[in-house]
């Protein structure tokens, strides 16, 4: 496609259930705009982690890290089975969407999916690790199996305001309340995409952002990933300490 031909206008995704992707940590530092500083003050929580490698990777790096995601409950390799079929089923609904997107960072379709199959096995490789379900818990929101404050930072990738259609207004409200309550105070939570599989901004957005101002300095910064057909802000929200609520 040449640079003067305009892109195929963008239709909603085609997606049935919420979706378990296998995101690379490299996607993970650039979407949410994270630099390896921000994750070296305590323990990560990734929450809908799905089978992205993120979690591993942390490890590696001898950061305490931890994933939720109901999609664990399951015997370890039929977990991996899923993770790997949805990965082969969504590559070739973006194949078949490719021109609507923003492929300046991925370069390809056929790239995209190297990057996710390497993510996929990374996961799968420490997934199948005796100690993995001390990490990878299966839970799912509005609520958590974790402590007050029990994390530094905590993300949410590719399940809030995404299916907004499935999961409303009060739900978004009870879930960034619970990203919160695990988050330790002077903590982060950041969440992505803002938009819907409608490829809109959320219209929760602003109303999400005023409910949890009591407890939190909610702002809107730029992620590095662009692909979306319309290009999301991260959400982050950054914990009051207790003297300050």
């Amino acid at each position: 496609m040449t640079k003067d031909r305009e892109k195929r206008e963008p239709s909603a995704y085609p997606q049935a259930g919420v979706a378990s992707t296998c995101r690379s940590y490299g996607e993970y530092m650039d979407m949410f705009a994270l630099n390896e500083e921000d994750l070296l003050g305590g323990a990560v929580l990734d929450v809908a982690g799905g089978a992205s490698e993120f979690t591993a990777r942390l490890r590696e790096k001898g950061i305490e890290a931890a994933a939720a995601d109901p999609f664990y409950a399951g015997a370890v390799e039929e977990v991996i089975a899923a993770a790997a079929e949805e990965l082969r089923v969504s590559s070739l609904k973006i194949e078949a969407l490719k021109d609507v997107y923003d492929w300046s960072y991925y370069g390809s379709p056929s790239r995209h999916r190297s990057i996710r199959e390497s993510s996929w096995a990374r996961f799968a490789e420490d997934f199948r690790r005796e100690d993995a379900r001390r990490r990878y818990v299966a839970a799912k929101l509005p609520e958590l199996p974790f402590e007050d404050g029990r994390f530094r930072t905590v993300l949410c990738s590719h399940f809030l305001f995404l299916y907004g259609d499935s999961f409303g207004y009060e739900f978004h409200r009870e879930a960034a309340e619970e990203l919160l309550r695990v988050t330790e105070d002077g903590g982060e939570v950041r969440i992505y995409p803002l938009v819907t599989l409608k490829w809109e901004l959320s219209p929760y957005l602003r109303d999400i952002m005023e409910s949890v101002k009591d407890v939190a300095e909610a702002e809107l910064i730029g992620g590095k990933l662009p692909f979306t057909p319309v290009a999301s802000p991260v959400l982050r929200l950054r914990k009051r300490p207790k003297n300050q609520v």
